[in-house]
């Protein structure tokens, strides 16, 4: 079970002169996308960037003694190249070789890859982002009408891939997942000396889906200096485990301007940190669950669709709130998030004069999946 939506994106960018790197979360399935894409070329290396030995050909290898190590293969695949030391100037020496060599390049976390990337390989890179499977992607599979009947499921246990193909060990495979193994490279290279930390913080964050969050509140309540919880939630987001969505503002007086929610990539982990596995409809917080469901599941289908819009939630003063906001081709779309599709919903007076046009539309399970596809 692969990404249907960038298994052809890829494919289209082999041999395009430029250097591919593939960004995601640990166990999401980017070497099963690159295996089942390139099953057809021989002349393939795989290079695991965990590896010590890889580490060392790297270590200040000029792009001639890279090749020369490469042989005959047309294509080198990189696993875990933020592993590698300085892996932004070999890739660009690479780029700006005379070889016809395809480079492609993974990376569990963004923080050491892609900011030593980005500057050297401006203009040589085509860079995409790869997630747990999608509901796009499981109604392409196996339908509409099945995936519908497993949302339930999905909304507490998630869309990473293992989970998904292991009915009835759901649990203990998220388990396994959020014991340090999503934050490894933190933990190896941050030097974080109390980890229990890490996963105090990751708790509250869980808890507060769907609620604005102040770093002051989470400073205190795992005993963290603010800076600490600040720099660690952006490590969580160059991680893919977590992504801040910021507060819209262009008109109002007592909009709030600096306000941040924070949403899981995967409501499987989310679940995971705080240990509840309820169903659905005995849930306490499925307004929440299903808040943080959508507004993921939104984010990977406008980054596999390649469709460009900036994302907020839009809240004043008074507490009057829109869910969540999109920005896109000069229009403002407004959306409410209601899990009971007999919810009633509409834009405030406020809003409305504020940001006239702005259609408003509410996503419940019955029409999720044309928000969705």
């Amino acid at each position: 079970m692969i990404s249907r939506f960038l298994s052809k994106t890829i494919e289209d960018k082999l041999f395009k002169g430029k250097v591919i790197v593939l960004l995601g979360a640990r166990q999401v399935g980017k070497t099963t996308l690159l295996k089942q894409i390139l099953t057809k070329n021989e002349e393939v290396l795989w290079l695991n960037g965990d590896e010590m030995q890889v580490q060392n050909l790297f270590n200040n290898a000029s792009a001639d003694r890279l090749i020369s190590e490469f042989g005959n293969n047309k294509i080198v695949i990189l696993d875990e190249a933020q592993r590698i030391k300085d892996i932004g100037l070999r890739l660009k020496l690479l780029a700006d070789s005379d070889s016809d060599i395809q480079v492609i390049a993974t990376g569990s976390s963004s923080f050491d890859l892609a900011n030593n990337v980005n500057e050297p390989l401006t203009g040589r890179k085509w860079e995409y982002r790869m997630f747990p499977l999608s509901f796009g992607e499981m109604v392409a599979h196996h339908g509409k009408m099945k995936e519908m009947r497993m949302l339930p499921r999905r909304i507490v246990y998630g869309y990473y891939p293992e989970v998904v193909m292991n009915d009835g060990n759901e649990v203990e495979i998220l388990k396994l997942l959020t014991d340090a193994y999503l934050y490894k490279d933190i933990l190896s290279w941050e030097n974080i000396k109390h980890p229990d930390k890490l996963q105090t913080l990751l708790r509250a964050l869980a808890y507060q889906v769907g609620s604005q969050v102040s770093f002051n509140e989470l400073s205190q309540m795992c005993s963290l200096d603010n800076k600490t919880v600040e720099r660690y939630v952006t490590l969580l987001e160059q991680c893919y485990i977590i992504f801040r969505l910021p507060s819209f503002s262009r008109n109002l007086r007592h909009e709030l301007k600096s306000s941040r929610k924070i949403y899981f990539y995967d409501n499987g982990i989310r679940n995971a940190l705080i240990a509840d596995f309820n169903a659905p409809e005995i849930r306490q917080d499925i307004g929440a669950l299903w808040e943080n469901f959508v507004i993921a599941e939104r984010m990977k289908c406008n980054e596999y669709h390649r469709r460009w819009v900036n994302s907020y939630f839009w809240r004043t003063k008074q507490q009057q709130e829109v869910d969540y906001l999109e920005e896109g081709g000069g229009k403002l779309s407004a959306y409410e998030i209601k899990w009971n599709p007999r919810t009633k919903a509409s834009l405030t007076k406020t809003f409305a004069e504020a940001y006239p046009n702005t259609e408003l539309e509410v996503i419940t399970p019955e029409n999720i999946t044309d928000f969705l596809i």
